[in-house]
């Protein structure tokens, strides 16, 4: 048997697993890493924390069957964060600015005359959640005596340069900065001109399934070929099976992201969701719509962390489940401002309808239909788009083992729910890429497993009013953060 090794790197854990040609993961090494939040709204990784972290799990993973037998490498990860580091010295400018990092704002607010340009070329907004402005403000506040020492990557670059020595990103990843034309798949002379970055900084774009170089001895040896890169929701696309068009995803993490397999032709969504780049395998691409709510799990660690009504998050289901309702109450978890398909930064959060009868249990019910709520919306925004109905969705991300929060969204979207038996699916993504990246598989090939499906339970008018509930409720938090701008 013949394996590769897919290395994970998320928001909160960096993880490398062993598949073998089945597509079954054979072991799951896991180590947290920090967030740091130095001001509101800035959050922040350490960049050598993660390669170490990130290589230690590897090389722990790698002991389970023996580095002979395994063939290459595939690397899936968390998208847009973004790194600047000097190529001589190999140390990052400062911390990494994480995706869900909202500092650039103003920035975005400056560029407002060019949205249309750019949601043209690259199929996104003009958002802080992307690359380009990031980088902006990296320049802007740190002084570069020679550009041409500096490399720019998000974390798949950043890996594989300290790896290999290659600065590398795939199109996948590139389709995330705001200076990728989807088109014409390069990098964009006018986009890198409006954010003031220079093109000489940004990494070489190659295919999904491409090699990326031997990774250096020091860390493995002999060394193993890096024979696959793509972001991680992509990576889960691949995982559920989601190759023909008109299939999507869903994955509950940190945040949750919904992507739909729209073909060989990018579609542009009319309703404020986002285009992007699937992945490339020698001349298909693959385009997808896509929507991203920042926050999921977060809300459920929030419960826990910040407001200590829960022990564990593992919990929200025994202790969301002992009332049938939310007594009225609506969460809007608006922690770093709204996204799809609203992408209003400044809104914050609420809690709405709290009288002398709700309880903690009230408050973890509400937090759980909030997360399925916003999900809602954005399968809402889908079919006005594409006019394709989501008869059922796949589910992946380990907040979709709460069984009462996937019998919410079947219920509240009217679709069947479809859980896949494994929880790698955005690491497994990354293993099928490299299993064709050198041969071994012929095809991008599904590998899907179904745990258990969900079916709609709710009346139609007890869900009528669930969601009129819940948009009086965010549009509440949209007037009041209308307001306090003026």
């Amino acid at each position: 048997m013949n394996y590769v090794l897919a290395m994970d790197q998320g928001t909160t854990s960096c993880r490398s697993i062993i598949f073998d040609e089945n597509g079954s993961p054979i072991c799951v090494f896991q180590k947290k890493i920090l967030q740091f939040f130095p001001q509101p709204g800035f959050i922040e990784q350490d960049p050598l924390e993660i390669i170490n972290t990130q290589v230690t799990t590897a090389q722990e993973a790698i002991k389970v069957v023996g580095l002979d037998k395994v063939k290459a490498i595939g690397i899936a990860n968390q998208r847009e964060t973004t790194i600047l580091w000097n190529k001589k010295t190999g140390k990052p400018l400062m911390n990494a600015i994480v995706w869900q990092d909202r500092r650039t704002h103003s920035i975005c607010k400056s560029l407002k005359n060019h949205e249309s340009l750019i949601h043209e070329k690259t199929g996104l907004l003009l958002d802080p959640y992307f690359s380009a402005t990031k980088i902006k403000w990296i320049l802007d506040n740190y002084k570069v005596e020679n550009i041409q020492d500096i490399a720019f990557g998000t974390i798949d670059s950043w890996l594989v340069w300290n790896l290999t020595g290659n600065h590398l990103t795939d199109v996948s990843n590139a389709s995330r900065t705001l200076l990728f034309n989807i088109h014409t798949l390069s990098w964009d002379e006018e986009l890198c001109q409006l954010f003031n970055v220079p093109k000489e900084i940004l990494p070489k774009v190659v295919d999904s399934t491409a090699f990326f170089g031997n990774t250096k001895e020091v860390f493995f040896t002999p060394s193993l070929p890096i024979q696959a890169v793509i972001g991680d929701q992509q990576g889960a696309l691949i995982g559920q099976g989601c190759l023909e068009k008109g299939t999507s995803k869903c994955t509950y993490g940190t945040g949750c992201f919904f992507l739909m397999n729209t073909g060989n032709k990018p579609f542009i969504s009319q309703t404020k969701l986002l285009t992007t780049i699937a992945w490339k395998h020698k001349e298909d691409v693959f385009y997808a719509i896509e929507a991203t709510v920042f926050n999921a799990g977060s809300v459920i660690e929030w419960l826990k962390n910040n407001l200590g009504i829960l022990q564990e998050t593992r919990a929200i289901d025994e202790v969301a489940g002992k009332v049938e309702d939310t007594h009225g109450v609506t969460f809007v978890p608006a922690f770093t401002g709204l996204t799809a398909p609203y992408w209003e930064p400044n809104v914050e959060g609420l809690i709405c309808n709290i009288t002398r009868g709700v309880t903690k249990f009230h408050i973890c019910r509400a937090a759980l239909e909030a997360i399925a709520m916003q999900v809602n919306d954005v399968l809402q925004c889908v079919v006005a788009d594409t006019k394709i109905k989501n008869e059922e969705l796949k589910v992946d991300g380990g907040l979709c083992s709460s069984d009462l929060l996937m019998q919410l969204q079947s219920d509240f979207s009217h679709v069947k729910i479809i859980r896949n038996s494994s929880r790698e699916l955005t690491a497994l993504g990354a293993a099928t890429l490299a299993f064709v990246g050198i041969g071994m598989l012929k095809n991008i090939t599904a590998f899907v497993k179904t745990n258990k499906t969900f079916t709609p339970q709710m009346t139609e008018e007890k869900r009528k009013a669930k969601i009129q509930s819940w948009q009086e409720a965010v549009n509440l938090a949209r007037t009041k953060a209308k307001n306090e701008s003026k």
